[in-house]
């Protein structure tokens, strides 16, 4: 089949609330810093009724990406599961509007489609409470075999690992990128992921997966140790290519006995650090699906992750191609 997508991604569809917030509102909510916790609907409500006014705006880390690549002038598609109501007409519509192909039927008579209640303080730390809604109804029914077998990076986000109907939608869609001869690629998400996880997970990546992103709390985690180059070193033998990012020390791309370090890209000021992770992935996924360079890919993904952590929100708010274009990259 001829490839009519440089990325299609699977992830949880989700409308972001971004607010400001301080230290003290975080403590008086009982809201770990800097970690997504899993709420119910009744939960979500409560809090949103205490934050700070807020920026509505689609995302979903895998959504997020997905932004990213069409924002590099890539060619993309997205699978993910909303409710026939009002955010998931909205979330639709944001997808098509960014040039992203999006049909995945809506729930209808099912929860409403999932938002995420994301604190950001003043150092640009997000805090998320995220409620799944409709995101995780996702099944294998969902999964579109001509989208998956027809893209050249299939992308799957480590959030929607904790929903059993999900995991076996990961299975499915990793049989058909493996037919086809597709690469198979998965970000870590969250050390919660990680840690509920694990063994599911490394058995899911050594049989299935090609490419791995995760930061540097999510890979420690995923090989139970403290030393971050211990656990860069084990990757190696679990998939066949690696990304691991460390923040303002950039990241560390691994390929067999290949090492390839990226520093991170200067910013005026962090703002919101909402999105990183997904962007970093989005300029590295284009990178790789154009056939450039490892070190490019990862220059790629260092310059949309910097874009986008220097204004809240977590997709990008100028055309990442010619950002790209204005560098040199």
């Amino acid at each position: 089949m001829s490839e009519l997508y440089d990325v299609a991604a699977i992830g949880n569809a989700i409308v972001d609330v971004i607010a400001q917030a301080d230290d003290a509102f975080l403590a008086t909510h009982g809201l770990d810093k800097g970690a997504m916790m899993l709420v119910d609907e009744a939960r979500s409500a409560a809090l949103y009724a205490t934050m700070a006014p807020g920026v509505e705006t689609s995302g979903g880390s895998a959504g997020n990406t997905i932004a990213g690549v069409a924002s590099l002038g890539g060619r993309a598609a997205y699978l993910g599961k909303v409710a026939k109501d009002q955010l998931g007409d909205v979330f639709a519509h944001d997808m098509r509007a960014i040039g992203a192909h999006f049909d995945t039927a809506p729930l209808i008579g099912g929860p409403a489609t999932a938002r995420s209640l994301i604190n950001v303080t003043p150092d640009g730390e997000r805090t998320m409470c995220t409620f799944l809604g409709a995101s995780v109804e996702f099944t294998a029914d969902d999964i579109n075999p001509a989208i998956i077998e027809a893209a050249k990076i299939v992308y799957l986000e480590g959030y929607l690992f904790d929903a059993e109907p999900a995991r076996r939608a990961f299975a499915k869609a990793a049989g058909l990128a493996r037919g086809a001869g597709r690469m198979l690629g998965i970000t870590l998400s969250d050390s919660f992921v990680v840690e509920r996880h694990r063994g599911a997970l490394l058995g899911f990546m050594e049989s299935q997966v090609d490419l791995v992103f995760a930061n540097e709390s999510e890979i420690t985690a995923l090989f139970e140790t403290d030393d971050f180059d211990a656990a860069v070193n084990q990757i190696r033998s679990q998939v066949k290519l690696a990304a691991v990012t460390c923040g303002s020390r950039g990241s560390v791309i691994v390929r067999g006995d290949e090492t390839v370090t990226i520093p991170a890209y200067p910013v005026d000021q962090v703002v919101d650090t909402t999105g990183a992770g997904d962007q970093y992935a989005a300029g590295f996924m284009f990178g790789l699906a154009q056939g450039r360079s490892l070190e490019v890919c990862g220059r790629l993904g260092s310059m949309a992750a910097a874009e986008v952590i220097s204004h809240y929100g977590p997709r990008p708010m100028v055309s990442l191609k010619d950002l790209a274009a204005s560098k040199g990259i």
